[in-house]
């Protein structure tokens, strides 16, 4: 099936499925919603592309029994179907609170926003940016692959990007803590919880991310988002990661690379944005260069990136 297939073996891909049954008399689709599940083109080759819960891979459930026909006084029987709780429910909003963030209509909207590039990852109250970096790449590169993390982390509570795994703990599947400012706007959406805190929290191995208002456990090291890159498919080229800042030739460097279609990603700090009241000189806030740094006649330099969910002037 994949011989003929001349992708690095490091490739996603998404599998798609159908199930049939078949009677005497007729053909029946059990699942009229096609299975998706994300592999590797490694796994695939390797007979790898499964998962040992069963509810992971395509399948149905039927009962067996035969009735007693109406002619011999007919049958009743119960069957009690059981389905695993949500994986992601607020405790301040659970299931069926009109304002649940992981309703999964709701979910399912915020998803197709994002694949159809209307929207984009957005921490807004969360301190994720390491994370909303990394979503926000793959998103402009395989807006399919993100829009299945996405689909996964609703259904299972775990994702699986190329070699990233994302299986975040009980407290950030159960976040306490209001998703809404007073005026009803969300401070973060429910997709970007699955996958901005997800990915941060399978990180964690001593803090939970577990609320909105967790500074510490968010902050992204530049080797840790090195790897989630890495993980998924991306091959790091350059790197000026240091103690000191990047210097004029540093900034050229970059321009270069960004000339040449590469994904540009650096800490700076965002009192260097645009209408920023940040008034430290720390690095502290990721973000993706979406132009090249320019410089203008009146000697003032501008950078056209991603940050918080959007397009911005640096």
């Amino acid at each position: 099936m994949t011989g003929n297939i001349n992708e690095p073996l490091s490739t996603i891909y998404i599998m798609e499925m159908k199930l049939y049954r078949k009677t005497m008399l007729h053909t029946h689709c059990v699942t009229p919603v096609p299975f998706t599940k994300m592999y590797t083109l490694e796994e695939f080759a390797s007979g790898k592309a499964w998962s040992p819960v069963k509810r992971e891979n395509p399948c149905y459930f039927e009962s067996k029994g035969t009735m007693k026909p109406e002619s011999q006084g007919g049958e009743t029987k119960h069957i009690k179907i059981t389905v695993p709780e949500r994986p992601f429910i607020a405790k301040e909003y659970p299931i069926g609170n009109p304002r649940d963030p992981f309703d999964k209509n709701l979910i399912e909207r915020q998803i197709d926003e994002r694949f159809n590039g209307f929207d984009f990852p957005n921490q807004i109250a969360a301190s994720v940016c390491g994370p909303a970096a990394f979503f926000y790449c793959l998103q402009k590169d395989r807006p399919d692959a993100y829009a299945q993390a996405a689909r996964e982390l609703w259904r299972y509570g775990k994702t699986k990007i190329g070699d990233l795994i994302i299986s975040p703990g009980e407290g950030c599947r159960h976040p306490t803590g209001i998703f809404y400012y007073d005026d009803g706007k969300p401070k973060i959406a429910g997709t970007d919880w699955m996958t901005l805190a997800g990915l941060r929290d399978s990180e964690n191995t001593v803090l939970s991310f577990d609320a909105l208002d967790s500074p510490v456990a968010g902050i992204t090291m530049w080797q840790t988002l090195t790897e989630w890159f890495e993980k998924a498919g991306y091959e790091r080229i350059f790197s000026n990661v240091g103690i000191t800042q990047a210097g004029i030739q540093g900034i050229r460097d970059l321009n270069k690379y960004k000339e040449q279609g590469y994904k540009v990603v650096t800490l700076i700090n965002d009192g260097l944005l645009v209408n920023s009241t940040n008034k430290t000189t720390l690095p502290t806030h990721w973000v993706v260069w979406d132009g090249l740094v320019t410089q203008d006649s009146n000697g003032y330099i501008s950078l056209e990136l991603y940050s918080r969910g959007k397009q911005e002037t640096g």
